[in-house]
C-alpha cells in the first residue's frame, strides 16, 4: 500500500471504524437485552432476522438507487439513521419495539453499506487492490472485537441506558466525520 492513504480513503476508513466501534458494542448483548425485556429465543431470532432481511433486501434496492442519485448523501443518511435508531434502543421496553428498532437499523445498513463500498472502490488505488481491500475488510472485525469487549465492560459497570447513549454518541461522531466525503465528491485520481 502507498505510504499514506489518499484523503477520501482515510475519511471512509476512519468514519467506518467509528461506526463499527459504536455498533459493535451491542453485538452479542442483544440476547441479554431481549431477555431483560421478557423476550425468549424465538423473539431474539425474529429481531435479528428482521434486521438481516431488511438490510439484505434494501441493500439491493439502495445500491441501484445510489447509481442514480448519489452515493455520498445516501451513505451519510445511513449513518444518521443508524445513530437515530441506536438512540431508539432507549425507548425499547418490549420485544415488538425491539423488532421495530432492528428494522430501522437494517434500513440504515442498507443505505450505508453499498454506497460506502462503491465510494471505497472509486478511491482505492488499483495497484494495491488486495492490501487496501484487506484493510477495508479486516478493520471492521478488529474494531468490532474491541467494541464488544468495551460494550461488555460498560454493561457490567453501568447500564444498557449508558451503553446506548455512548453508542449513539459515537454514531453521531461517525456520521459527522463521514460527512467530510461530501466535500470530496468531485475528487478524482
Amino acid at each position: 500500500m502507498k505510504q499514506t492513504l489518499d484523503e477520501p480513503l482515510k475519511v471512509l476508513l476512519i468514519g467506518s471504524g467509528l461506526w463499527y466501534l459504536g455498533e459493535g458494542m451491542f453485538g452479542p448483548l442483544l440476547a441479554v437485552f431481549t431477555e431483560r425485556l421478557g423476550g425468549d429465543i424465538l423473539e431474539i431470532t425474529w429481531a435479528w432476522a428482521a434486521y438481516l432481511l431488511t438490510a439484505g433486501i434494501l441493500t439491493i434496492l439502495f445500491g441501484r438507487i445510489s447509481d442514480k442519485i448519489g452515493k455520498e448523501r445516501l451513505m451519510i443518511s445511513g449513518y444518521a439513521v443508524n445513530a437515530l435508531f441506536t438512540f431508539g434502543y432507549l425507548l425499547v421496553d418490549s420485544p415488538s419495539k425491539l423488532f421495530f428498532v432492528q428494522i430501522g437499523l437494517g434500513l440504515a445498513t442498507a443505505l450505508a453499506t453499498p454506497t460506502w463500498d462503491a465510494l471505497y472502490a472509486r478511491f482505492e488505488d488499483k495497484k494495491y487492490d488486495g492490501e487496501e481491500w484487506g484493510v477495508a475488510d479486516g478493520m471492521p472485525h478488529i474494531v468490532t472485537g474491541i467494541a464488544v469487549i468495551i460494550g461488555g465492560l460498560l454493561l457490567i459497570y453501568t447500564s444498557f441506558t449508558t451503553l446506548f447513549v455512548i453508542m449513539g454518541c459515537i454514531q453521531i461522531v461517525a456520521t459527522l466525520y463521514q460527512a467530510r466525503i461530501i466535500k470530496m465528491k468531485h475528487y478524482k485520481k
